[in-house]
């Protein structure tokens, strides 16, 4: 697994409507930026994974970059949400950690790093 299959993990979970999925790309006490501001842990990591499921959009992502140093690594992809007739895109700021198994879990993980998203 490279760092940059997280977005591939995401992308196929979302769509699946997985939250179960989506909470495994997390590391226990990970971070994650949602609407309401960062959230700490996979229990509040799946809260907001929940609400944007609820939302039934479809989700598709590009790559901006995944530079991996070790077993740390810096992602960024462009991702855009259609909800009925609605728009959403962002561009995100990741990091991820290598595990002991080789696989890749998201430390920080934020879907809006510009702040504001945009339609």
């Amino acid at each position: 697994m490279q760092p940059g299959d997280l977005h591939t993990a995401v992308h196929k979970a979302f769509n699946a409507g997985d939250v179960d999925a989506l909470v495994d790309l997390y590391e226990a006490d990970a971070w994650l930026f949602g609407p309401e501001g960062p959230v700490q842990g996979r229990d509040a990591i799946r809260g907001v994974w929940t609400g944007f499921l609820a939302m039934s959009a479809q989700l598709t992502m590009v790559t901006q970059y995944a530079v991996e140093q070790g077993d740390i690594a810096l992602l960024s992809n462009r991702w855009t949400a259609a909800v009925g007739d609605e728009e959403m895109s962002a561009t995100t700021a990741e990091v991820a950690r290598k595990q002991a198994d080789g696989s890749w879990r998201y430390v920080i993980d934020n879907p809006d790093a510009t702040g504001v998203v945009a339609s």
